[in-house]
């Protein structure tokens, strides 16, 4: 088995993002109920492609797994999804209601493939409705007043669908979630959910898993700086393998995973 690379690549943040605001105990416990593989989102039946490409020979050992996240972490969705929660998180602090429906549609168009769109809007509307259902945040703030109106809508088969970074900017503004404990720790919850497929897939031990997160850490920490600093004008993505194997996996004979 191939080793796990452990030097970081030029460009990458090796310090943690700049935490400019503590995380009150209320916060870090919604933060954890949100992102925690158990809330009621599906999160563990997508692969983002990534069971396509484990198919395919592309990822077969825990090395290769560090360099595909890495690159879909700085080039692909991890970066553009963590500029989407952002933006939400700052337009729904100023109670801006028409740019969070302008980055609800903008996050919808960004998907690459079908499978990619259900992935994103799927978690995005269960995680609006669980939220809704069992989280509702006060509404004695601009955010927390756009999250009742959104709620409102939530029920029924017309409901408009969110895509995940755009509604968990949301609801983190609104329960007043800091913005780079959310950014962090949704970068950490969808790299761990695509170790733990290739864990199954590949498969891979256990220990590997962990010592691939491990090894991402400042990875991740490197993402979430960037995105704290960039705007939409900054959007974009060039993992076209990744795209291309979220188009495949449509058509994939044998599969686990919805996407």
């Amino acid at each position: 088995m191939m080793g796990i690379p452990t030097a970081i690549p030029a460009g990458i943040a090796t310090t943690a993002p700049l935490m400019t605001e503590a995380v009150t105990l209320p916060a870090l416990y919604r933060l954890l109920t949100f992102l925690s593989p158990a809330f009621p989102i599906g999160a563990f039946t997508y692969s983002h492609g990534l069971e396509q490409v484990i198919d395919q020979g592309g990822v077969n050992s825990a090395g290769d797994l560090q360099v595909w996240l890495q690159d879909i972490l700085r080039f692909g969705a991890g970066r553009s999804d963590a500029i989407l929660l952002k933006e939400t998180f700052q337009a729904a602090g100023r109670g801006d209601a028409d740019t969070v429906e302008e980055l609800r549609e903008l996050g919808l168009a960004l998907q690459p493939s079908k499978e990619r769109h259900l992935e994103s809007s799927a978690q995005g509307t269960a995680f609006l409705a669980a939220v809704a259902g069992s989280w509702m945040p006060p509404s004695g703030t601009p955010a927390g007043r756009l999250f009742a109106g959104v709620a409102t809508g939530v029920a029924g088969e017309n409901r408009d669908p969110w895509p995940y970074p755009v509604v968990l900017g949301l609801v983190c503004a609104a329960h007043a979630i800091p913005e780079a404990a959310a950014l962090t720790s949704f970068l950490h919850t969808f790299t761990a959910n695509l170790i733990s497929v290739a864990v199954r897939v590949v498969p891979l031990g256990q220990s590997d898993g962990q010592k691939v997160l491990a090894a991402l850490e400042p990875v991740i920490a490197g993402v979430a700086n960037e995105a704290a600093a960039c705007g939409l004008d900054d959007l974009g993505s060039s993992t076209f393998l990744a795209d291309i194997a979220s188009m495949a996996h449509e058509t994939q004979y044998s599969r686990l995973f919805r996407s």
